[in-house]
């Protein structure tokens, strides 16, 4: 089963939202490409274009997410045999300010879903954020001895550094997964809207004026465009969410990135040289 949020009998589930759509559309192709395709997907589709992420993938079925908390929640177990949970969905913008929105359909649903798959007997590996370190004084150090030390910058990173703190308190940390990724990027970016990677972005940029805007430094150490971030290709975040699925006895809190950090100088000359000869940033 899995929720993206992933499930199936003897199978997965996955359910989705905003960022959780890229991975979870490429977790999808992940696990077809393995040959897997007992798996409950878990989203709100709506009335858009996000529907199409699903076409060239094979699944078992489609629940809506608040259908799906309902069914955890009800105190039964309507899937069956599950195998594993892969809950990828949240609110990832980090413009958010409804706060009670954010605890609710970040930490809250994240919550449930966890209680629901460690009761049932379920893999479960659940999407976290490097918001969570905040403005990094405190460092990147994913030891959940250093959680008290972090002090996320925006309300996103804080409802998803809430179920790292939930877990530890319970004695979780040993029973699950949950990934703290860094800046992913990659294919099914189109319907995130202003929520799209820069890399998206810049594409789209590119090709439409021949330019790159890139954000200006505030920080002395740093020239316009000399800022640094950990880049990762949404499919090699895929390698590590199917390497954890076939490893249940590896758990804890993870940093997911490439481990190197790129300036957006860098990003943008690459995004340059994938668009061929055509210049003039």
């Amino acid at each position: 089963m899995a929720n993206f949020d992933k499930l199936g009998k003897g199978g997965r589930h996955a359910d989705r939202d905003r960022r959780g759509r890229i991975l979870g559309s490429a977790l999808l192709w992940g696990l077809n490409e393995a040959g897997r395709d007992d798996i409950l997907v878990v989203d709100n589709l709506g009335s858009g274009e996000k529907w199409k992420n699903c076409v060239n993938r094979r699944y078992r079925d489609y629940l809506h997410k608040d259908a799906f908390l309902a069914a955890v929640t009800g105190g039964d177990n309507p899937f069956g045999t599950i195998e594993a949970i892969v809950h990828l969905g949240a609110c990832s913008s980090t413009t958010e300010t409804d706060a009670e929105y954010l605890m609710r359909n970040n930490f809250g649903y994240a919550r449930a879903v966890a209680r629901f798959a460690l009761a049932h007997g379920a893999r479960f590996v659940v999407a976290s954020s490097a918001a969570t370190y905040g403005d990094g004084s405190a460092g990147f150090d994913d030891d959940p001895d250093g959680l008290d030390a972090l002090k996320p910058l925006n309300m996103y990173g804080y409802s998803k550094h809430l179920f790292d703190l939930w877990a530890r308190r319970e004695g979780l940390l040993g029973e699950l997964a949950s990934l703290k990724f860094f800046n992913i990027y990659g294919p099914n970016e189109y319907h995130k809207g202003d929520m799209r990677s820069v890399v998206c972005k810049a594409f789209k940029q590119i090709r439409e004026t021949g330019r790159l805007k890139l954000f200006k430094s505030y920080r002395p150490e740093y020239p316009d465009g000399g800022q640094q971030r950990d880049f990762l290709y949404v499919k090699d975040a895929v390698a590590v969410m199917l390497w954890l699925l076939d490893h249940p006895e590896v758990n804890g809190i993870f940093n997911v990135g490439a481990g190197v950090a790129r300036t957006w100088n860098d990003l943008a000359a690459a995004v340059f040289r994938g668009h061929g000869p055509r210049t003039g940033c």
